[in-house]
């Protein structure tokens, strides 16, 4: 229970994340607070363990809530029949098929990762995402392709673990659908923490034997890279390989999503859909809304998700966080919008905590000064965002933040000093 998220994504990583975060600050970061620590070292096996326990005792929690809330649960596969109908078949053999019948069934299959030619995972050298959680001593050369939001973070982990890490993006520009002001700051920042991010890097081949070699392109020159571990993190797909969507005819675009309107509605009579199968960032609390907004539908209420106001983040450190627009898609759109940013340098709160690295950049539009996109790089920008989601749901103006009292020290005063530097009010800079 729990799907992607809970099992092979955002809550294991996030505990590798936090492990490996704890390790590397003691070991480079602790003695400017006159701590001395001999001998350290990390065990593989307890890290892991911990992760386990953490997506245990969660997905522990959800079979609780299910038989809380009298929800019988199926194990096995499913299948549409086209006829309000769905077959499970079961995962152990000897067992026999289901037939369920509903007025309203929803798909939420999730995702899977994605695959390349040139890169076939073979579980052992070659890994995807789901492998790389479960890693069992630290590689002394780990390759990874892609340098998303996956392979930023699981770079990351292993790394502050000691591992030399290179990563490999195709791509000419680093996270583009980051605000660019934002997201080279934290280029730099991840370099100097020691990811080897190389752009414009194409891989052509690997091969794998007691260790694997990467062959790929960089500005028409070729090069190689010999490596212990291969991560491939080049995103995710929807998942729908079983789901009989052809037979029935459930409508999928040309990327494999599942078709569905604004209500989340396929074209087949009772079916929805939601999560990462069907269009939109791939995002657990995207897909939980979509669940929530779908079920109050069917209920007779009037189920909302705000698309515009989803945030994302990307659990490097410091982190990286946004929602609304960036500047490029302001001046695509031709939006005549003023821009106030803050440095977690001038915050006291972050210089207290030795965290002074990145800045919260706020846009608001000219005219109406109504908060068009809020963009955060540095210490708990998780945390901070949730602010400009709630302030941005409020149709909230960059003055309304400005003149919202802030909590002294905090990093939140971030966000307080980048909504005055709109008006070119900013206190402390």
């Amino acid at each position: 229970l729990g799907g992607t998220c809970l099992n092979v994504g955002c809550i294991p990583s996030k505990a590798l994340l936090d492990s490996s975060h704890y390790f590397h600050h003691i070991g480079h970061q602790v003695r400017e607070h006159g701590i001395t620590v001999d001998g350290l070292s990390i065990d593989i096996a307890a890290m892991q363990g911990r992760k386990d326990r953490v997506v245990r005792a969660l997905t522990q929690g959800i079979e609780g809530l299910f038989k809380k809330n009298n929800v019988k649960r199926y194990v096995g596969r499913g299948s549409l029949t086209g006829d309000g109908c769905i077959i499970v078949n079961p995962v152990s053999e000897g067992d026999d098929s289901e037939r369920l019948e509903a007025r309203n069934i929803i798909i939420a299959t999730g995702s899977v990762p994605m695959t390349l030619s040139v890169a076939p995972i073979d579980h052992q050298r070659i890994i995807d995402s789901t492998g790389a959680l479960a890693i069992d001593e630290v590689p002394g050369r780990l390759g990874v392709i892609g340098a998303g939001v996956i392979g930023l973070e699981l770079g990351s982990v292993w790394n502050r673990l000691g591992s030399k890490v290179v990563i490999l993006e195709a791509l000419d520009s680093f996270l583009p659908a980051v605000d660019q002001e934002i997201a080279q700051e934290a280029l730099k920042a991840l370099r100097r923490q020691g990811l080897d991010i190389r752009l414009g890097a194409k891989v052509i081949r690997t091969t794998s034997a007691s260790n694997v070699t990467i062959s790929f392109e960089r500005g028409n020159v070729g090069e190689t890279l010999e490596v212990d571990k291969l991560i491939v993190a080049i995103g995710r797909k929807p998942n729908t390989e079983g789901l009989n969507a052809e037979a029935v005819g459930l409508k999928l675009d040309a990327r494999g999503f599942i078709e569905v309107d604004a209500q989340c509605r396929t074209n087949l009579d009772g079916v929805y859909a939601i999560g990462d199968v069907v269009r939109g960032p791939m995002l657990a609390h995207k897909g939980s809304e979509e669940g929530i907004a779908v079920a109050e539908r069917i209920a007779g209420q009037s189920g909302h998700v705000n698309y515009g106001n989803i945030p994302w983040v990307i659990y490097t450190w410091p982190e990286i966080a946004w929602v609304g627009q960036n500047e490029r898609q302001l001046q695509q759109a031709g939006v005549d919008y003023r821009s106030g940013v803050f440095p977690f340098m001038a915050s006291g709160r972050a210089r207290g905590m030795g965290e002074t690295i990145g800045r919260a950049k706020i846009l608001g539009d000219a005219r109406s000064d109504r908060i068009l996109g809020v963009h955060i790089f540095g210490p708990q920008a998780s945390e901070l965002i949730a602010e400009a989601v709630v302030a941005m749901e409020f149709g909230a103006s960059t003055e309304d933040l400005a003149r919202t009292v802030h909590a002294h020290p905090t990093l939140s005063e971030v966000m307080h000093e980048a909504a005055l530097g709109v008006d070119n009010r900013a206190i402390h800079i």
